[in-house]
């Protein structure tokens, strides 16, 4: 049988809402050989670790084209393979969901909250095969909203293959609904949607809504242009309510956001509308080779996350400040935090970006129930690649008369807009297009193949700010976690290398009993006695490691933590000049 004639056809009910359940039938057309196999993915478009849906998914059965029973066996946990089939398979299963974020299913009464790897089979061999899938709805005034593509019946869409249909997630219920259009640099206009599942006033979601308007030219104004959104449509799929579990994920044409908030339409909601809309570009077509093509059956390992994820970090608060919704000071807060994480963790201090991008499979939401050493030899590869970009965009302002902006276009021009994947060296080229071979060269050389430290304090003060420790002259035992029991304090994560709790031997589950002679109450004690000592000072302190109590002496160090502030009095035309195009995006 030609491929012309395969397809597959998906239909969607929950007559058990109210218990989490969903019915699915596929009908797979066009099938060769003497069985098919019919799976649920490992791992979803946006995440790069394995997520193991298939645990949701039984009452898995299988028929001919004329109804009759065909056989199901389990080759793996979530591969099911049925033979007896004569081209056509329909095969039904029930799906729990109730988790509502960007990589899970939730199914309601209130209504359905889809990500098409947590809910869909599909089928190996299958992959180019068209999509069809239409949803029952209960409340004929419910909305759908994906990137799907639509037909003459607003229950049905269509993918072209399955890469398509499982990067199109879908909500069902009873969604606020916001359409404007924006006309690209080619004078072609692209359709925004907004579909919001909130309590909120139509006046305030207009007003939000304004407000999401504005981060989309802020972006538009990076790369000089939209993409071409496939259908003409871009849709932003949030839900912002107590009910659902913060996330955020990109796909090409839409974004599913979840916010576990009351809808109150202030400025605080928009991070991650900027960061996600970002992805549109970057990790969609800008997208790196490593995660091409995306694989459901197992992990997804790249080493570009740092430029993925990390520069979209950096413009998520770009974008914010841009448009008008971030205040300046607020701003500089989060540079502060991406500085301190490229210079004051262990991952950040010790490893490169690309070694922290390779760690995602185990820790973007990857499930392990053992312990980690994560603090000391992980950064976020968010973190630490918004702190490459962050650094990257200040010395291009100030060497070269350039900016971080002008990267972002040349990788647009060279692999987003041509959807040609990139590897690091594309990278590297794109920044020596914008500066110099020489200058691209030395800079990956430390900071991306090495992990150099970046001086902040130089590239700051060219735009009038300087970098001053966070705590200055306070002493400390170091940043620590602690539960209160009633033996003392807890350890309750991994102590950092070079740190005085480190250094003396002390790590997570042990108790601190006493400390300067002074038993301990709580958390405010122990600040308490360390606030009356000074850097330097030796102390004496009591802990418990396994119910055996210990004494030692540790020393007390200033907080390396830092905090970035504007220059009181004294900046020159260029250092102002720098600061404003930087932050207003020219």
């Amino acid at each position: 049988m030609s491929a012309i004639s395969q397809h597959l056809r998906y239909q969607f009910s929950a007559p058990n809402a109210v218990h989490h359940e969903a019915e699915i039938t596929i009908v797979a057309d066009g099938l060769t050989g003497s069985s098919a196999i019919f799976r649920m993915s490992r791992s979803s478009p946006g995440r790069y670790a394995k997520h193991e849906f298939g645990k949701n998914v039984y009452n898995v059965m299988a028929y001919s084209a004329a109804g009759k029973p065909l056989k199901v066996d389990k080759d793996d946990a979530d591969v099911y393979r049925v033979t007896g089939h004569k081209g056509t398979v329909k095969l039904t299963y029930t799906l729990f969901g109730n988790y509502a974020d960007g990589t899970y299913a939730s199914i309601d009464i209130s209504g359905y909250h889809l990500n098409m790897p947590a809910s869909f089979m599909w089928v190996k061999g299958l992959e180019a095969a068209p999509i069809t899938i239409q949803f029952a709805v209960p409340v004929a005034s419910w909305k759908i909203a994906t990137q799907l593509k639509s037909t003459s019946d607003p229950l049905t869409f269509t993918a072209p293959n399955l890469q398509y249909f499982m990067d199109a997630p879908t909500k069902v219920g009873n969604l606020h609904w916001r359409e404007w259009t924006v006309t690209n640099t080619d004078n072609k206009p692209y359709k925004f949607r907004l579909a919001l599942e909130a309590e909120g006033t139509e006046a305030s979601i207009d007003s939000f809504t304004e407000k999401v308007k504005q981060i989309v030219i802020a972006a538009k104004n990076v790369f000089g242009e939209l993409p071409a959104y496939d259908y003409g449509t871009y849709t932003f799929i949030a839900s912002i309510n107590p009910f659902v579990h913060g996330d955020g994920m990109e796909h090409r044409n839409s974004t599913m956001i979840t916010i576990p908030a009351d809808f109150d339409g202030s400025d605080d909601l928009l991070g991650v509308f900027a960061h996600e809309f970002f992805h549109c570009w970057n990790v969609e077509r800008i997208r790196p080779k490593s995660l091409e093509p995306f694989n459901f059956e197992k992990s997804n390992m790249s080493g570009a996350l740092w430029v993925a994820e990390g520069f979209t970090q950096y413009y998520g608060s770009l974008l914010q400040v841009r448009a008008g919704v971030m205040h300046d000071s607020d701003f500089i807060s989060n540079m502060s935090g991406l500085v301190n994480a490229k210079t004051n963790t262990p991952g950040g201090q010790l490893y490169t970006p690309i070694e922290n991008s390779q760690r995602a499979v185990f820790v973007d939401a990857g499930v392990s129930i053992d312990r980690t050493n994560y603090p000391n030899m992980f950064t976020s590869y968010y973190s630490y690649g918004g702190a490459i970009a962050l650094a990257l965009d200040l010395e291009l302002r100030n060497r070269f008369n350039k900016s971080q902006d002008d990267v972002m276009k040349e990788l647009w021009k060279k692999h987003g807009k041509t959807e040609v994947p990139y590897t690091i060296p594309d990278v590297q080229n794109a920044l020596a297009a914008v500066t110099n071979v020489s200058y691209a060269n030395d800079f990956f050389k430390k900071y991306v193949y090495g992990h150099e430290a970046i001086d902040y304090k130089k590239l700051f003060a060219a735009a009038g700010y300087s970098i001053n420790p966070a705590n200055a002259g306070k002493a400390s035992l170091g940043r620590v976690n602690f539960d209160s029991t009633e033996n003392g304090l807890t350890i309750s994560r991994n102590t950092i290398r070079n740190t005085p709790l480190y250094n003396a031997g002390l790590d997570v589950d042990d108790i601190l009993v006493d400390v300067d002679g002074k038993r301990l109450k709580g958390i405010t004690t122990v600040n308490e006695i360390i606030a009356k000592h000074k850097i330097g000072d030796k102390i004496v302190l009591t802990y418990l490691h396994r119910n055996n109590p210990i004494k030692t002496t540790i020393t007390l160090t200033e907080d390396p933590w830092i905090k970035i502030e504007k220059i009181a009095k004294g900046t020159s035309d260029k250092q102002e000049q720098l600061s404003t195009r930087w932050m207003k995006g020219s």
